[in-house]
């Protein structure tokens, strides 16, 4: 077992799937949890399942496209906890439509909530591991940086974009940080259920037949299955593992 005792982990996107998965797993290896998320009422039903585990959480509103909402967020945390170990970057959007059909409304969520957020958070987060000479960041993008959908129905030029934008972040924040301890890698998840892709991707027949199809696992991923991969690059045991991005996608992009 990872454990994360004493260390205190912020999770943005915290409110349902893998950033929900992923502040139980920093719970249940010891950690003391910082949530964010829109949804307050979301956050406090996941607040009360973290407690359980007999760590300290503190469950924050929070829009990681609003500064000010992001610096109040994290002068919060650091007040009630004293330091700030770890960041997972989670909080994304995916907004359907190739760059023919996309507004610029559109094209801005994408890159305001997938790579502003990351920007924002990581901005107010960085000082404090600067400080203390030690954080781990772990930033969430996506198979889509790597690989497209040539399906019509599911272009998603924005996400691809936005998604690929994070791994260039993580590159630099990765090489400029690595010299405080502070190491910075991106996970890529292929299929998982969650609520973005419940009501669509997985609604879809096709698309799901198809995903079985090409997948080496035959079999989009399981709850949990991404958890293991984020509390090894939030622990020690990748202490010497940066800017890089690890793909957990059943053998997805192999093909």
């Amino acid at each position: 077992m990872i454990n994360l005792k004493e260390k205190v982990a912020v999770v943005t996107g915290a409110s349902s799937g893998l950033g929900a998965d992923a502040a139980k797993s920093y719970a249940q290896a010891g950690a003391n949890v910082a949530i964010l998320a829109r949804r307050k009422e979301k956050l406090d039903k996941l607040a009360e399942e973290l407690s359980a585990f007999g760590v300290e959480v503190l469950a924050v509103s929070c829009d990681v496209t609003c500064e000010e909402q992001v610096k109040s967020a994290i002068e919060q945390i650091a007040s009630k906890f004293g330091r700030i170990d770890i960041l997972l970057n989670n909080a994304g959007v995916a907004v359907r439509g190739g760059v023919h059909q996309l507004s610029c409304e559109d094209w801005d969520k994408s890159f305001d909530t997938n790579v502003k957020g990351i920007f924002l958070m990581s901005k107010y987060v960085v000082p404090h591991m600067i400080k203390q000479n030690y954080g781990k960041i772990v930033n969430v993008s996506s198979i889509n940086s790597l690989v497209a959908d040539k399906s019509e129905t599911f272009i998603r030029h924005g996400y691809n974009s936005s998604k690929a934008a994070v791994l260039g972040l993580t590159l630099g924040m990765a090489c400029s940080y690595g010299k405080y301890n502070i190491t910075v890698n991106t996970i890529c998840p292929g299929l998982f259920e969650s609520e973005m892709t419940e009501n669509s991707l997985f609604k879809s027949t096709e698309f799901l037949d198809f995903y079985n199809a090409a997948c080496p696992m035959s079999r989009p991923g399981r709850k949990g299955e991404v958890s293991g991969t984020v509390l090894y690059l939030s622990s020690d045991l990748s202490s010497y593992v940066t800017g890089q991005h690890i793909v957990i996608d059943g053998g997805m992009t192999l093909i």
